[in-house]
């Protein structure tokens, strides 16, 4: 073992304390408020130079030791989901349908850990920026904090992020060079017709019908034009038309979710959703509108940097403990904005055999917490030379 990972695991049971405070008071994206203050009151503890406010509820956390030059980011997610919690754990939830389903309670509870033990230690050279960001659950936080000068006001060579995955072995770290999660683009399609009685349906423009046409037309998308080794998935998850059976209504809403993986086929299939709404709606003769929500952004990690972690986390962990190719999702993170203007590396950490993240009985397991954070410290020593 080595001596970073023995070090970090005798702080275990204070990262336990961080994490399950932060279990028992979910907020959700924009809401972090409490969470926000509880982090930024430990850091300033610790000696760093503490930014609220960014992105309206994140948090920035600045340490410089010694002459370096070398800046870098570690970023955790603070936000929850609005998920009512399915547990009898004494740390659950204690906000009612509010809950820590993805684990970001633990991301940044890992984060808090190696910003204690560097805090205390100091054995690096450089500067270290730490990011609590809001929101990424709406993939709105990174750009938000971006948008309020993020990489302007606190300089960085490179920026690190980590998310928790069940189905993966518990406290492996997996590396993947290039693309490793999709890009999401969750949109809105609202067809506009005339209502009429439903003895009457020649009176009416009928929004409903042609709604109907369009969500199986928009399934032809990824079957007849995503080749078969590329990947994207284009689901209607809500289709919101009338509230009497015998009322034509005047509008119908389609709200969906789009996954890409590659920024060429993401450009195709949106494209693809406005052509194929724009001739649902002049053949059925309704008015139509998208609204178009926070453009997607495929993660893409970079290679050279991913290498250097995974070296840096075998030295840590051992070599069988991280695995490298790892697996690629066509879930999404917003992480994927700060790889676009800065060298990213995103791993994962396995959480073992436990539900999938965003189910109420999903749990994090706490062994994972001093993994996690000595991978942290392991990455600021590397890196801060």
């Amino acid at each position: 073992m080595s001596e970073v990972l023995q070090a970090v695991r005798a702080e275990q049971t204070q990262i336990e304390s961080y994490f399950q405070h932060l279990h028992r008071h979910p907020e959700v994206a924009f809401e972090e408020t409490r969470t926000a203050g509880y982090i930024a009151d430990k850091l300033r503890e610790w000696g760093y130079e503490v930014t609220e406010g960014i992105g309206r509820t994140g948090v920035v956390a600045r340490l410089k030791v010694g002459d370096g030059a070398a800046s870098i980011g570690l970023r955790a997610d603070t936000d929850a989901l609005p998920v009512q919690e399915a547990s009898d754990l004494p740390y659950k939830s204690q906000v009612a349908g509010k809950s820590h389903m993805c684990g970001h309670d633990a991301h940044s509870a890992m984060l808090m850990g190696a910003a204690e033990h560097l805090a205390r230690t100091r054995h690096f050279n450089g500067t270290l920026n730490l990011i609590f960001q809001p929101a990424e659950e709406i993939m709105g936080g990174a750009p938000a904090m971006i948008a309020d000068g993020l990489f302007d006001r606190f300089p960085m060579d490179f920026v690190f992020g980590m998310h928790n995955m069940p189905g993966l072995a518990s406290g492996k770290l997996h590396f993947t060079e290039g693309p490793i999660m999709a890009a999401v683009d969750n949109w809105e399609i609202v067809l506009t017709g005339k209502g009429s009685h439903g003895s009457m349906p020649e009176k009416s423009i009928d929004p409903l019908v042609a709604g109907a046409a369009l969500v199986m037309s928009l399934q032809t998308i990824v079957s007849r034009n995503v080749a078969p080794m590329d990947a994207a998935v284009v689901s209607v998850g809500a289709f919101l038309a009338g509230d009497a059976g015998n009322v034509i209504p005047q509008a119908a809403t389609l709200r969906m979710s789009t996954r890409t993986r590659r920024p060429e086929t993401r450009e195709m299939v949106l494209n693809k959703i406005r052509s194929i709404t724009r001739a649902t709606a002049e053949a059925y003769n309704v008015g139509f509108a998208i609204r178009e929500g926070q453009p997607g952004a495929v993660l893409i990690n970079d290679a050279v940097q991913t290498r250097r972690c995974v070296a840096i986390a075998q030295q840590l962990l051992g070599e069988d403990q991280v695995v490298s190719p790892g697996p690629t999702f066509m879930g999404s993170e917003d992480f994927a904005f700060y790889a676009q203007q800065k060298p990213g590396v995103y791993c994962f950490i396995g959480n073992g055999d436990t539900p999938v993240v965003h189910h109420p009985e999903y749990v994090f397991d706490q062994k994972n917490l001093s993994t996690g954070s000595a991978y942290w410290v392991a990455v600021a020593q590397g890196y801060l030379k």
